[in-house]
């Protein structure tokens, strides 16, 4: 586990999302950082600038002030470059959007997490990798189907056919539009190292996948209970792959698919982060 202390030399990114939201917090990292390391301040307007200026860190060490965002922004990016390993991140969250963050262990206030950059371990912290070079940090869960995946789930209807439907529903008297089905469980096989942990005969209400700092993650399958409660299923690897009926899933900030068939790999250590030090 590798130390800081100063004199350091730091890349700080504000991100635009964090001057705007809380321009107070962002003003207090800054001046506590700059207190303690040779910094260069950069103010990327977007994603565009913000890659760029990544690309261009040198020998610098990159401090991402933003939120959960930000942080998967800057780590996608270097996973992409194919220089996650041989970088080291810090942030000092600022923004609402920061349950990835706490849950990685980097403090949430500015004075705290900007003396942990400056002061702090790196950390070397397990990833998720998709099968189409998305990165998860946290937690992936797969919730129900919406009410109008479910309806299509179960009816069968082919998008072009429902575009269909509307076009004559436009020629001819409207009837009032059915309510839409509150959410409801879906048919998935999950897959744990090769191994099935439930299959499309077993509907389930929701699936979740966490890497569990040993080189695996753990995954969580709840059934859909008839009469007494069903059991949660768990099992532990490397690999998980789900297929099935459509679904989306949540990785970190932000929601993906539909897809039908998705595999996450467990990347041991790939993501190195300064945390306290213990």
């Amino acid at each position: 586990m590798a130390t800081f202390a100063t004199p350091d030399q730091l890349l700080v990114i504000i991100d635009p999302v964090a001057r705007r939201t809380d321009g107070e917090s962002v003003r207090i990292a800054k001046d506590v950082l700059s207190a303690g390391a040779a910094t260069k301040v950069c103010l990327p307007e977007d994603a565009a600038e913000f890659a760029r200026v990544l690309a261009r860190r040198g020998s610098r060490r990159p401090v991402v002030i933003g939120d959960d965002r930000a942080l998967l922004r800057a780590v996608a990016l270097l996973h992409r470059q194919r220089e996650l390993a041989e970088c080291v991140l810090s942030m000092v969250p600022v923004g609402s959007a920061l349950s990835v963050a706490q849950a990685l262990g980097v403090p949430l206030g500015a004075v705290a997490a900007a003396r942990a950059v400056l002061d702090g371990a790196e950390r070397r912290l397990d990833l998720l990798v998709d099968d189409s070079d998305g990165v998860v940090l946290g937690t992936l869960r797969i919730p129900p189907l919406s009410g109008q995946d479910g309806q299509r789930d179960a009816d069968g209807i082919r998008p072009w056919l429902r575009t269909c439907q509307s076009l004559v529903r436009t020629l001819v008297p409207s009837r009032p539009a059915p309510a839409l089905a509150a959410p409801g469980p879906t048919r998935l096989r999950v897959e744990v190292d090769g191994v099935t942990l439930v299959d499309l005969d077993q509907p389930v209400e929701a699936v979740s996948v966490t890497p569990d700092a040993s080189g695996t993650a753990v995954v969580r399958v709840r059934p859909v209970s008839v009469g007494a409660e069903a059991s949660p299923l768990e099992a532990r690897g490397r690999t998980v792959t789900v297929s099935g009926a459509d679904f989306r899933y949540r990785a970190d900030a932000a929601v993906a698919g539909p897809v039908r068939r998705r595999t996450w790999v467990v990347r041991e250590g790939a993501l190195g982060l300064v945390l306290p030090g213990r």
